[in-house]
């Protein structure tokens, strides 16, 4: 995507081979279906994948596990497939590699016939040699075999310089920056968009879309889903912030991910990108692929020149975890877009249901989660997130409308959880004895809750915390001012309540079973998501109090 987007007639600047080096442990995950599958659909001609077929694994011999007729299963996934070839033959290998580069529709698959363990007398071709030491005497008698006479961690020269290659390197460095000078005086405007993309920094102009996109959703105050807040906040920055790559699993028109500035993402027989005014898309259809949608974004955001975000519903992040977590642990910009955030969701039933859902990812270290109350909101956290260079974020929104909760300041979202209403907002001028918390859908609840309060002359404080990871993170004076420690603090979220202690809450409002199939308005009744309980559970936390 970056070559057809940069590359000009004469100046090839993108034009590299991907390398992927893999075993049969890796070919029996999951994972390795989806990703090979939608390399083969987009014929990514520069991916090269090294097969070690040795059929060992941990637990010994794979024949009686893994029987997959592997050539002819990457076949049908329209790769080319090379091979076999032996493994130990650095000759073989390098042909095998020459020829997969020939590829220009199709991504190849070198079939490496390999003896793990080689050269061991003792433990070639065992589990033994895949997860244990060989031992000071086998290593002896694996040197003796090889016809290896050096000391341990001694390297002969003529070996070195057969492996050493930094002068290469640097003859291939220096090939490629001449080559990028040139480009830069044919395209000195494409060459400094490209250096900005790389580099992964924003436009010069973020601040200024941001400032326009939360204010826009200040100024219209609309009623909608907070997954159309994410829409709306999008058409913003997708427009202005073009590597932006965006994305879902099969469910565009449920996580509203695409924007008129990103159409689909195709290529042509030959597997060249189809453009759309010169430009490629930018939207993807992962089809029903969660795990290799996550996996396949850090590896586009490891890369550099893309911003990749993609939607699913929020359940289905079971699916995408592995991924999130190592996109927390590798430190990559990679957003997650999760739609049908809890019971609101409605007729489709538990198993669509989160309930245990945006606690489970608040655990990741690393990981922003945000789960916004309205448009505003949801434009603020996009902000942050396309801001964090250096962190992934989840995007939890709803499938319901939510209504407009008004507000002074705008900037204090950024800190995950601010006052959103006093007591003197719903006409009680008294100080606050207790404090509601809530996120998402449940904020309108604590302002009902608040003003239903007030009329018995009860005056609380409401908080709205989109972010409890970010909130984390401020400065423990800031922290008490939101939620001072003398003031009962009340929290109010349909999921899981165990996160919520932590703050020190006296009680919480949440659920900790699973749905039901029902309409949405039927469930929050159900479970107690009422003004009327919310109201109850305040009275009782005071009442006890005292």
């Amino acid at each position: 995507m970056l070559a057809a987007e940069f590359n000009r007639e004469g100046h090839s600047i993108v034009n590299h081979h991907t390398y992927v080096f893999m075993g049969d442990g890796c070919l029996m995950e999951g994972i390795s279906h989806e990703a090979a599958a939608l390399a083969g659909a987009w014929k990514l001609g520069k991916l090269i994948a090294l097969y070690d077929d040795n059929g060992i694994s941990i637990d010994g011999q794979v024949a009686p596990w893994f029987v997959d007729d592997t050539p002819k299963r990457f076949e049908a996934y329209g790769w080319n497939v090379i091979g076999p070839v032996d493994g130990h033959d650095v000759d073989a290998v390098d042909g095998a590699i020459e020829k997969a580069k020939m590829s220009t529709d199709k991504p190849t698959l070198i079939v490496c016939k390999t003896a793990i363990g080689h050269g061991s007398p003792n433990r070639a071709n065992t589990a033994k040699a895949h997860g244990e030491p060989l031992g000071g005497d086998e290593i002896k008698l694996t040197r003796e075999a090889l016809g290896w006479p050096h000391d341990a961690f001694v390297i002969p020269e003529d070996v070195y310089g057969d492996w050493n290659a930094k002068a290469d390197g640097e003859l291939l460095v220096n090939d490629w920056n001449q080559r990028f000078d040139a480009y830069k005086a044919a395209f000195p405007e494409l060459a400094a968009e490209f250096t900005r993309r790389m580099a992964g920094e924003l436009p010069a102009n973020f601040a200024e879309i941001a400032v326009q996109a939360v204010a826009s959703a200040h100024d219209k105050a609309e009623t909608v889903a907070s997954r159309k807040a994410s829409q709306i906040a999008l058409e913003f920055f997708t427009a202005a912030v073009p590597e932006m790559l965006g994305g879902s699993a099969d469910l565009t028109g449920s996580n509203l991910t695409n924007t008129k500035s990103t159409p689909a993402f195709r290529v042509d027989d030959e597997g060249a990108v189809v453009k759309t005014d010169g430009k490629p898309g930018r939207h993807i259809n992962y089809g029903v692929r969660e795990f290799g949608m996550a996996a396949i974004m850090n590896g586009i955001a490891l890369h550099g020149g893309y911003i990749p975000y993609a939607g699913t519903f929020l359940t289905f992040s079971d699916y995408s975890r592995n991924a999130i977590r190592m996109a927390a642990l590798m430190k990559q910009r990679v957003i997650h877009v999760f739609t049908h955030d809890s019971i609101g969701l409605g007729e489709d039933g538990p198993t669509h249901q989160s309930v245990e859902h945006a606690a489970s990812l608040r655990l990741i270290p690393g990981l922003d989660v945000w789960r916004p109350a309205d448009t505003t909101e949801t434009a603020v956290a996009w902000t942050i997130a396309l801001a964090n260079k250096n962190r992934p974020s989840a995007l939890l929104l709803s499938r319901q409308n939510l209504p407009y909760a008004p507000k002074q300041d705008a900037d204090v979202i950024t800190q995950g959880a601010y006052v959103l209403a006093e007591p003197s907002e719903v006409g009680l001028k008294k100080k606050a004895v207790a404090v509601i918390i809530a996120t998402g859908s449940e904020v309108q609840l604590a302002l009902h809750a608040q003003a239903d309060l007030a009329k018995l002359g009860i005056p609380v404080r409401v908080v709205s915390m989109p972010s409890t990871t970010v909130f984390d993170r401020q400065p423990v004076e800031y922290k008490k001012a939101v939620l001072p420690a003398n003031l009962p603090r009340i929290a109010v979220e349909a999921g899981v309540t165990d996160g919520w202690w932590k703050y020190g809450c006296a009680a919480v409002v949440g659920i900790d079973t699973y749905g039901e199939s029902a309409p949405a308005g039927v469930l929050f009744k159900h479970f107690g998501f009422t003004t009327e309980n919310v109201v109850a559970t305040v009275r009782k936390v005071l009442s006890l109090k005292k």
